[in-house]
């Protein structure tokens, strides 16, 4: 039975790509997940700590060793994070970290400066207010409000100087020194979207995403405006696209960082690398993902009560077919980026 008439382009590539697609989503071994985590605990100098499998919970932190009052036991790094399109509009957050930049005054002013705009569509500004250069932080606190997809309040009856004074930090509010906030720092690519509270961390999400997703204008004309386009669709359909798409940039960062290295070591055969080899370098690349990932929607959503359990199957195939044709722009869109990103220069 043929169950993706509506969807033939990704029956297609479901085809085509069957062997890779079952690789990428086969669940890695108890074995293979306790040793990638033994190695990831080591590396982070997690002492103290390990990560330990049970049958019935899945994994979970154990501490084999005492800790003292006041000790700090973890600090780890996420994996892949994004903040909601609309809590843009209520602080202003170091785009790697999410930690607070800035100050009290910026973080205050700028809320009320962009809930008297009255809140747009953030898709509308994608592809308009990102064509403009970026002077200030005041610039892109337009933006920023023009981008948000958070419904407008009512606004707050202060008039616009005095709101902008305090935004622009001519205003000091009281006590606000004693709250100190690292000043932001500008994304290099020039895109107005991201900020950061260090170089540190601008240097790093540079590194690990945004060199893929940045939409300044450094990036040549086709690329950029397919990833508005993306922008866009995630916008108006639902921000969860931004974090897949920051799993595939790292996906496709390190793999692209894995395969420079082994140019260099002179390990590429030129003859027979780009199927086995190039793909084992994949799935090295995509093992942190995999050791998170379950199972595709349409396999492990619950069955309605109203189903009978012999109509499963048909059931979770409605589902999927359901899930292609609502989907479809998006993957379609996805599909684009994964291109660009993959051919995107360094």
């Amino acid at each position: 039975m043929e169950s993706c008439s509506s969807s033939s382009i990704f029956c297609q590539l479901d085809k085509e790509f069957s062997k890779e697609i079952s690789a990428l989503l086969k669940p890695p071994s108890p074995q293979q997940v306790q040793e990638y985590f033994d190695k990831l605990v080591k590396m982070r100098q997690c002492n103290g700590l390990k990560i330990k499998q049970d049958g019935n919970y899945g994994k979970g932190v154990y501490a084999v060793s005492d800790f003292d009052e006041g000790e700090l036991v973890l600090k780890d790094q996420m994996l892949v994070g994004a903040q909601h399109s609309s809590n843009k509009v209520d602080c202003l957050v170091c785009s790697y970290c999410f930690r607070f930049i800035g100050s009290i005054e910026l973080q205050i002013g700028r809320k009320l400066y962009l809930q008297n705009l009255g809140l747009s569509a953030r898709m509308e500004c994608a592809t308009e207010s990102s064509d403009e250069e970026d002077d200030s932080l005041t610039a892109d606190h337009d933006k920023l409000g023009q981008c948000s997809s958070s419904n407008p309040k009512k606004k707050i009856p202060l008039p616009k100087e005095t709101i902008e004074s305090v935004m622009n930090g001519y205003v000091e509010l009281p006590y606000s020194k004693q709250f100190p906030l690292p000043s932001a720092v500008s994304c290099s690519g020039g895109c107005g979207e991201a900020y950061y509270c260090s170089e540190i961390c601008a240097e790093a999400d540079w590194e690990f995403f945004h060199s893929l997703l940045c939409t300044g204008k450094s990036l040549g004309t086709p690329s950029r405006e397919a990833l508005l386009k993306f922008i866009q669709h995630a916008d108006g359909t639902n921000d969860i696209f931004y974090l897949a798409a920051k799993a595939i940039s790292l996906t496709i960062l390190r793999y692209k960082k894995s395969k420079a290295a082994q140019f260099q070591e002179g390990k590429h055969n030129e003859t027979n690398g780009n199927d086995i080899s190039d793909f084992s370098l994949l799935l090295e690349a995509w093992k942190p993902i995999s050791m998170g990932y379950k199972r595709r929607w349409w396999d492990c959503v619950a069955l309605p009560d109203d189903v009978d359990y012999h109509d499963e199957a048909s059931f979770r195939e409605q589902i999927r077919e359901l899930a292609f044709e609502v989907m479809s722009p998006g993957i379609l869109n996805i599909k684009n980026f994964v291109w660009i990103c993959a051919n995107h220069s360094e």
